[in-house]
């Protein structure tokens, strides 16, 4: 089958490879009918993911049809549509039990798709823990508009959730690539008064103006301007950090009044510092870590009910074939890509 491989650093091959096996009587066996880039992929090419292995599948962003299951997978059959999920875990660990699923103690556990086993930017891939990483689309939803269930929209949707946003509060979400506009649509659920967006790219403010128009949009030079003019208490009441960068690291905790909450859901590609002297008095809670992706259930029933839409985000589509050709258009950011679609050859 053809597999999307790491090779080193700074080089994906697509390279022709066994299709893959059940190896436990909890692994279930997926046909993979589309897969997307997500930057985190971006990030192993880069070499700034350190456990990611060389030799792997990658990709962690998929849906498809189940092919095989083993013995003891209950949840789903062969021929269910399917979202795989980020993470991979046992659903018996303390962390499992307590909702804490990116931190799994499994061998497999956390992200482990597409980093350190083999992920789905392939034709087919093997699940570990089915009962857990696999979720049922519902008839009414499409492939394309559960795509992301299990990774970007799944990140969102636990950004939303751990931010404890209140209706009262003015949010601040900077970034607004495809994971922003997932967390943005997230924490429209929650109805809070007013939602601010930072980015300082053009065609993404587009982006949002056009699909969001409720939303108040700025540039970051503008941002700390129009927080002040648009809240109450002199910042916002929760900022969420999506675009990963160390200018956008510092716009967060500035732009946070005191005592609110700031949540990180980018991965940098470099260390960051608090300058705490600075920050004293601000008193804020700040929320870090890789995404608890366990209810992916909860999102495929908001979409089936029409309360959430990623379809907007697939501005592109390929082939597998052609994965290269998405790549360089995914990582130099041409022709206003938000996501790409990549359609596998199987059955195609």
């Amino acid at each position: 089958m053809l597999a999307y491989t790491y090779i080193e650093k700074g080089c994906f091959e697509l390279l022709d490879k066994p299709k893959p096996k059940l190896q436990s009587e909890y692994d279930a066996i997926v046909k993979v009918t589309l897969s997307s880039i997500c930057t985190s992929d971006l990030h192993i090419k880069h070499g700034s993911v350190p456990r990611a292995v060389p030799g792997i599948t990658v990709g962690h962003e998929m849906v498809g049809v189940v092919e095989r299951v083993g013995s003891a997978v209950k949840k789903v059959k062969p021929g269910d549509r399917v979202t795989v999920n980020v993470e991979t875990f046992c659903g018996t660990c303390f962390f499992c039990r307590n909702g804490f699923v990116n931190n799994c103690t499994d061998p497999d556990g956390g992200w482990a798709l597409g980093c350190r086993i083999d992920g789905g930017q392939a034709e087919y891939v093997r699940v570990p823990h089915a009962n857990q990483g696999l979720n049922k689309i519902p008839p009414s939803v499409t492939d394309e508009q559960a795509l992301f269930v299990g990774d970007v929209l799944a990140t969102g949707f636990w950004a939303a959730r751990i931010s404890d946003i209140k209706q009262e509060d003015t949010v601040l979400i900077i970034g607004a690539g495809p994971t922003g506009i997932c967390t943005l649509l997230c924490a429209l659920l929650k109805k809070p008064r007013r939602i601010i967006v930072c980015e300082k790219d053009n065609s993404r403010l587009e982006f949002v103006q056009k699909h969001y128009p409720e939303v108040l949009v700025t540039k970051p030079e503008a941002v700390q301007e129009v927080i002040k003019k648009h809240s109450e208490h002199g910042g916002a009441d929760v900022v969420l950090e999506v675009a990963g960068t160390k200018d956008t690291f510092r716009l967060a905790w500035q732009c946070a009044r005191p005592n609110a909450t700031v949540t990180i859901v980018a991965l940098y590609d470099e260390a960051q510092s608090l300058p705490l002297p600075d920050m004293y008095g601000k008193n804020l809670t700040f929320k870090t870590g890789g995404v608890d992706g366990c209810e992916c259930d909860v999102i495929l029933k908001l979409i089936a009910e029409g309360r959430i839409d990623t379809l907007p985000l697939i501005t592109h589509t390929y082939p597998l074939a052609r994965i290269d050709e998405a790549y360089d258009l995914f990582e130099n950011k041409r022709d206003q890509v938000m996501k790409v679609a990549v359609r596998s050859s199987v059955g195609l």
